[in-house]
């Protein structure tokens, strides 16, 4: 995982990075996001175009193409690491009008009432709205 910004109260987000991150996160949190985070990976990985035709370097560039093209899927931890709130946003955390930015807590439970302040932490360290009625999808 990698340290993205502290939250109040102790609580910390940081950045899944790796497939195995992805899917402790589904495990600890009850949701599907390894199966996202699997299919953004995958997505990304195709649109790589390498820039040499010689076969040793056909792969050189892909891995910074796959951190600049696929969204970001982050956690949010609490002092002891508990897995609180997952989140996915923009390619490179930007700003993107197109893109919806997608916040849920265990088993996909709204996660604003309890860590709302955090989201607001996350919003404003990135710069992007995280409203509620755009960004949890399950809302009744």
């Amino acid at each position: 995982m990698k340290y993205v910004c502290d939250a109040p109260g102790g609580r910390t987000w940081f950045q899944l990075v790796t497939e195995s991150e992805a899917e402790q996160e589904s495990a600890a949190m009850r949701h599907a996001v390894e199966r996202y985070f699997r299919r953004e990976r995958e997505k990304a990985a195709q649109s790589f175009r390498p820039v040499s035709s010689a076969f040793i370097e056909q792969e050189i560039g892909k891995e910074a193409h796959i951190t600049r093209v696929m969204p970001l899927f982050l956690t949010l931890r609490d002092a002891e690491g508990a897995a609180l709130v997952t989140a996915m946003m923009p390619p490179a955390g930007k700003p993107d009008m197109s893109f919806s930015c997608i916040l849920v807590g265990p088993g996909n439970t709204d996660p604003y009432a309890r860590h709302g302040d955090a989201i607001e932490t996350l919003s404003k360290h990135f710069g992007i709205p995280l409203e509620r009625a755009h960004c949890y999808p399950y809302r009744r």
